[in-house]
């Protein structure tokens, strides 16, 4: 017999609502992860000079705005910035991002740093794309770029050098948002922005080769099990064996505890999946939370590896960066709206700029969101 835990929920209107675990089917068991030093980061302080509200300790930085260039590099900066991930490379990184543009002006840019974090060379590696819009990074250092539209594909990109990406049909043609892959099996998740789309599961003929391989869609049961049925590669899957989610959108795969997280946004939901077990759990319902939810139209999403908090970005409504983790707690929110803007995830991991979890808006601007010094993380890289 299992036991239920109450989950607490404090929202960014003052509310505190205890909840019942939330799951269908507790693959993981029920979401307890609480821990003193959530409550650490404090209260929303008042807007910076980027127009942004952060709690004491952090700071942002604008990396570059469409239409202009990357300073100190003269690449020009692409329209509507979307999803991204960072990649160790030597002694520096590399951030890459999707361009969310119609017509043949999408693709992905890339940005290097150093090991102090300053900008040291920007380009492109992905062109002549539609609606990029999420993706994910893959263990051998790829980064896998979702198009975003009936006949999108994946395209596997090299971030490192500017070149063009590679076309993967086998991952499934339809309205796609994000990809990510277990780095035990090398399977690929996929997430579809759809009323009606599929989660669907590549498994390829080899690890780390995407060009062949078996697409599948999930049917999952009243209890959560969940059964993977084969599907055609070439339109959007709708048989009636296999279930639908409500407009998939940003998914993360978390190594710890061996679970894929990802986001429904039209019905305000956050799952977890795990493999080992084959089992789905709905780990937040803004619906059972009640009137005052802190967290609506969830899309794109990342866990930090240390602690294993869940943060979760804001679609639309007031457009914040919400921690899950006992329950829900905004912590990163814009001050005003409109202006819009692309909103960077926060943490770190060996001191990297974390870029993986963020929102494209109209005007098409990054910001990177750094984390000072706090207990058991680690300190940002000193640039201006």
């Amino acid at each position: 017999m299992r036991e239920t835990t109450a989950l607490a929920v404090v929202g960014r209107r003052g509310f505190v609502k205890a909840l019942a675990s939330l799951g269908i089917g507790m693959g993981l068991g029920p979401w307890t992860v609480a821990r003193a030093e959530v409550l650490a980061y404090g209260p929303l302080g008042e807007p910076d000079a980027n127009g942004i509200r952060l709690p004491d300790g952090f700071r942002s930085r604008l990396l570059a705005t469409t239409g202009q260039p990357v300073l100190p590099t003269p690449y020009v900066w692409h329209l509507a910035p979307d999803g991204g991930a960072t990649f160790a490379d030597g002694n520096g990184w590399v951030y890459v991002s999707n361009s969310e543009a119609n017509g043949n002006t999408g693709g992905v840019s890339a940005v290097a740093f150093d090991g102090s974090g300053a900008v040291v060379d920007a380009y492109r590696i992905l062109a002549d794309t539609k609606w990029n819009c999420a993706g994910g990074a893959t263990p051998w250092g790829t980064w896998l770029s979702c198009e975003e539209y009936r006949g999108g594909l994946v395209w596997e990109c090299d971030p490192r050098k500017p070149g063009q990406g590679i076309a993967r049909p086998g991952l499934g043609k339809f309205i796609h948002e994000a990809a990510v892959v277990d780095p035990v099996t090398g399977f690929v998740y996929l997430t579809e922005d759809e009323g009606d789309g599929r989660f669907y599961r590549f498994r390829p003929a080899a690890f780390g080769d995407l060009s062949s391989g078996v697409l599948e869609a999930a049917a999952v049961s009243t209890a959560g099990a969940v059964t993977w049925f084969p599907v055609t590669k070439d339109r959007p899957y709708r048989g009636r064996e296999t279930t639908a989610f409500d407009r998939g959108e940003g998914a993360i795969f978390d190594t710890g505890r061996r679970a894929v997280f990802f986001t429904t946004t039209s019905n305000d939901r956050v799952w977890a999946f795990r493999p080992e077990t084959s089992r789905m759990e709905l780990v937040y319902d803004a619906a059972a939370a009640g009137p005052g939810a802190p967290l609506h139209e969830p899309d794109n999403v990342t866990v930090h590896a240390r602690t294993g908090h869940l943060y979760v970005a804001e679609d639309a409504d007031d457009l914040q960066l919400v921690l899950l983790v006992e329950g829900v707690t905004p912590r990163l929110q814009p001050c005003r709206r409109p202006p819009l803007f692309q909103l960077a995830a926060r943490h770190r991991r060996q001191d990297r700029p974390d870029l993986r979890n963020h929102r494209t808006f109209s005007r098409g601007v990054t910001r990177w969101l750094a984390l000072s010094p706090m207990a058991g993380l680690p300190a940002p890289p000193q640039a201006g």
